[in-house]
């Protein structure tokens, strides 16, 4: 056995997994004494350790044995065996179990015989069950033995797939084997005595299925996709195909090879790829793939077993399928090398010219995708080129507005390329570059102002008329002779005019700086400036004048009322002023009483606490109750200086402990005298008893009514109330009921007119009547159809009720039925009229319908 562990082989061991059976150092195995071989082949595993590192190495040695004949004359004691016989025992018996006798005559057991792996070759036709081996003890002699194996295949799933004659010991297979299926088993076979004892120890038995080529290479996939570049290099690696083989992959059954069968298109040469046979790796191995000419190959790969051989072998095919992948191997041209547009000046995200070009690559790649630029003839940018998605087209866009008299034209030089730079050793093209001549139309364009927004600064309250200023405008068409006129566009004030041909702006009327129009001292106004041209165009320019204050509004006094107490104490009135001017033109303010009328200076004062505020207060030690007007001198700090002659209405009022005013006091304080609240508490107590004597009215005209009502009978009563009526009598077959007939009446005309022969039924009887059973208690008014079959119930088990053909008399049930009158109705004696007009009037006349209706028949 040779073995390198390329350090020398130092220090390693070798070990065999039989006793029988030794290494030496240099790897030759030897028997380590006569050995028996029980079978035809031998199959040990020889193990190489070295102690230094721990590593273990492991290797499978075959033998096969050679028949040994007999040389010597001795023959066997006992029975002579027959040839045949002895040719069977010497190739299928094993003796697994082997005794071994001592010198001195005693037996002593040794180790059991490792049994070598019996190979099966699969998909065997037979005959079943077929012989494998033969498994016999040498106690065999001296007692009665039984055989049996254990494992899967014997008593394990899959099921009997192994047999044994439990006397002889033949071991059998009973089908055909499938290695896909199952490769190998593991049984133990067993030799027990007729009682069941063991006899010997159980023996392992390794079967090996032996491979056939039974199965085809099979592909991963049918179909395999992958692509190279065009351009690409032979030796280009493009795919890799697998095909798997379910037989034994360490013989050639399971090798596999793979080999081109066909490619198409042959073009540029029909050997354009090559496949690694044992890889199945697709390379190229020529030059000249162009997606331009060939966008892709179908190839045909067959996978063989047997190691490809195409005699013995099986095989299968699988479909190669290679794209071209496109690579930016030819630069964009322009399809012509000028190119022309018109623009209107003032005119932006104006497409001018379309720019088309031709590219061979892949369309909408960014091979194919173009991409332009402005190389010359537009230093401030006034134009950029856009790529068109679908038609890869340049569209030159104004993005920057042209002036008709500053460029009459443009002349641009642009150039194209892809987003893809362009593949190693390719070169531009000449015709990636091409002029483009852009013509600017001239438009009439609107006036301007040159200084827009104007800022002036005035005084207000300059004199109408008053010239401010000339706002004129600029009409940048120089080269048309066009003139100009102004307007107003905003005025809100309507303080401004501006002269239509000049722009000369004079007031209309006096600028108030305090006006609600002016925003922070600033007043604003339009005005439009148009020209005369074809069309005509406007500009609009705004106009802001600053107003500067100056001293025209007089100081107001606040507040315009107060309250204070009637006595002189630490409640004062805090004053001060508002001025709608600015400063200096506002505070510090001057309060001070005036001297007409006398009483003012001699009932109140004014002390000074700063510039804004003062106080004032109460002179002399009481004041009486009221209302006062008092008229206080205010005046600003302007350059000249504005007074105000100011009222404030003082409330003066008793006030409490604490200096405020009380509700008596402050009603006092408010103008009402003592008599005046001496007639409001008056009309209170007016007022309030008023009201309780319209409570006491409502009770006793409530009570009145109410004992008015009892002075009629309940079932007499007629208003807002269900009547009880009398029954009909028995036996009326028809009990269907219109309810809508049972109307409350409108009036009691019927009940006072009412002849004296006849009496209601529900009115309270004179005289003594006979006494009737008592009658249900009236329902709810709202069950009316109850209440009318519990009467009838009551009527028909009643034994004092009158005869059914007795003349009944029942009360008035209302006005407005709608079963109209009943009196036109009356007999005839005419044999001959005819009835059928009664089947037409509903069910409640099925009865008479029946009786005359059928007379002719009767």
């Amino acid at each position: 056995v040779k073995f390198n562990n390329c350090a020398g082989n130092k220090g390693v061991r070798y070990e065999t997994n039989s006793l029988d059976f030794k290494v030496r150092a240099d790897g030759t195995m030897y028997a380590a004494h006569h050995v028996q071989m029980p079978s035809k082949q031998l199959i040990l595993v020889v193990t190489v350790w070295d102690p230094q590192t721990l590593g273990r190495w492991e290797a499978i040695v075959r033998f096969l044995v050679a028949e040994k004949s007999q040389h010597n004359g001795h023959k066997p004691k006992g029975r002579k065996p027959v040839p045949g016989e002895l040719a069977q025992q010497q190739s299928d018996t094993l003796l697994p179990w082997r005794q071994h006798q001592s010198a001195n005559g005693l037996r002593r057991q040794k180790r059991d015989w490792v049994i070598p792996p019996i190979n099966v070759p699969e998909n065997s036709r037979g005959p079943f069950p077929q012989q494998l081996v033969r498994i016999r003890s040498d106690k065999d002699k001296e007692i009665h033995i039984r055989y049996s194996i254990t494992g899967v295949g014997a008593d394990q799933p899959p099921m009997e797939v192994f047999s044994i004659d439990p006397v002889s010991g033949r071991m059998y297979v009973t089908r055909p084997m499938d290695r896909e299926e199952r490769a190998s088993y593991h049984l133990r076979a067993h030799a027990v005595d007729m009682n069941g004892n063991k006899v010997e120890n159980p023996i392992d038995l390794y079967i090996y299925v032996i491979d056939m080529n039974d199965n085809r290479p099979e592909f991963v996939n049918q179909v395999y996709n992958g692509s190279v570049d065009e351009g690409s290099k032979p030796g280009t690696y493009v795919m890799t195909v697998t095909a798997n083989d379910a037989d034994d992959s360490t013989t050639a059954n399971g090798m596999v090879r793979y080999r081109i069968v066909t490619q198409t298109p042959q073009s540029p040469s029909q050997n354009m790829f090559t496949i690694n046979s044992e890889t199945g790796d697709i390379v190229t191995v020529a030059a000249g793939l162009d997606r331009e000419k060939v966008q892709q190959y179908i190839v045909i790969v067959q996978a063989t077993d047997m190691e490809g051989n195409l005699n013995y072998g099986l095989s299968n095919t699988a479909t190669a399928i290679i794209t071209v992948t496109d690579v930016n191997d030819n630069p964009p041209e322009f399809t012509t090398s000028t190119y022309s547009g018109e623009v209107p000046e003032n005119r932006v995200e104006v497409v001018v010219a379309n720019l088309t070009v031709m590219d061979r690559d892949q369309p909408h790649s960014p091979n194919w995708n173009a991409v332009y630029r402005i190389i010359s003839g537009d230093p401030s940018g006034h134009f950029t080129i856009r790529t068109d998605p679908v038609t890869n087209e340049g569209m030159v866009t104004v993005v920057k507005a042209v002036d008709y008299e500053m460029n009459r034209a443009f002349m641009l030089t642009v150039m194209v390329s892809n987003q893809a730079p362009l593949a190693s050793g390719i070169q531009m093209s000449f015709q990636s570059t091409a002029g483009v001549t852009i013509s600017v139309t001239d438009v009439n364009e609107a006036p301007y102002f040159p200084t827009n927004h104007k800022l002036i600064r005035l005084e207000e309250g300059v004199p109408t008329g008053t010239v401010l200023t000339t706002f004129s405008a600029v009409d940048p068409d120089r080269f048309m002779q066009q003139a100009v006129r102004y307007s107003k566009l905003s005025d809100p004030a309507n303080w401004l005019n501006i002269n239509a041909t000049n722009g000369q702006i004079t007031t209309a009327a006096v600028l108030d700086r305090e006006s609600d129009y002016i925003k922070n001292n600033v007043y604003e106004a339009t005005f439009l400036a148009a020209d005369n041209g074809i069309p005509p165009a406007s500009g609009t320019g705004t106009l802001q004048i600053y107003l500067i204050d100056i001293n025209d509004n007089a100081p107001e006094l606040l507040p315009k009322e107060a309250q204070i107490c009637e006595k002189p104490n630490l409640n004062v009135i805090n004053i001060t002023a508002a001025d709608a001017d600015i400063d200096p033109n506002v505070g510090p303010f001057v309060f001070e009483l005036p001297s007409v009328p006398s009483a003012v200076r001699k009932n109140w004062t004014i002390t000074r606490l700063n510039g804004d505020y003062a106080q004032l207060s109460l002179r002399i030690m009481y004041l009486e109750a009221g209302v006062y007007d008092v008229p206080i001198i205010v005046t600003d700090s302007g350059n000249p200086p504005l007074y105000n002659t100011s009222v404030i209405k003082v409330k003066v009022c008793p006030c409490d402990e604490n200096g405020d005013c009380t509700t008596i006091g402050a009603v006092a304080a408010a103008g009402l005298g003592t008599g005046a609240i001496i007639a409001i508490l008056i009309c209170i107590i007016i007022l309030l008893t008023m009201v309780l004597l319209f409570v006491v009215w409502m009770k006793r005209r409530e009570k009145e009514r109410h004992t008015k009502q009892l002075l009629i009978d309940p079932e007499d009563d007629v208003r807002d109330n269900i009547l009880k009526y009398d029954e009909e009598g028995g036996g009326e077959e028809d009990q269907d009921y219109d309810l809508s007939q049972l109307q409350q009446p409108e009036t009691m005309d019927h009940v006072l007119n009412k002849t004296p022969g006849v009496r209601r039924v529900d009115e309270r009887p004179i005289g003594a009547e006979p006494q009737y059973p008592i009658r249900p208690v009236i329902p709810h008014p709202g069950d009316i159809g109850d209440f009318i079959n519990e009467g009838l119930r009551a009527a028909d088990n009643d034994p004092t009720a009158p005869p059914y053909d007795s003349l009944l008399v029942f009360d008035y049930e209302g006005s407005g039925s709608t079963a109209g009158s009943v009196s036109s109705l009356n007999s005839s004696s005419s044999g001959d009229q005819d009835y059928d007009y009664l089947n037409d009037w509903g069910p409640r006349f099925k009865k008479l319908a029946d009786m005359y209706g059928g007379g002719e028949e009767d």
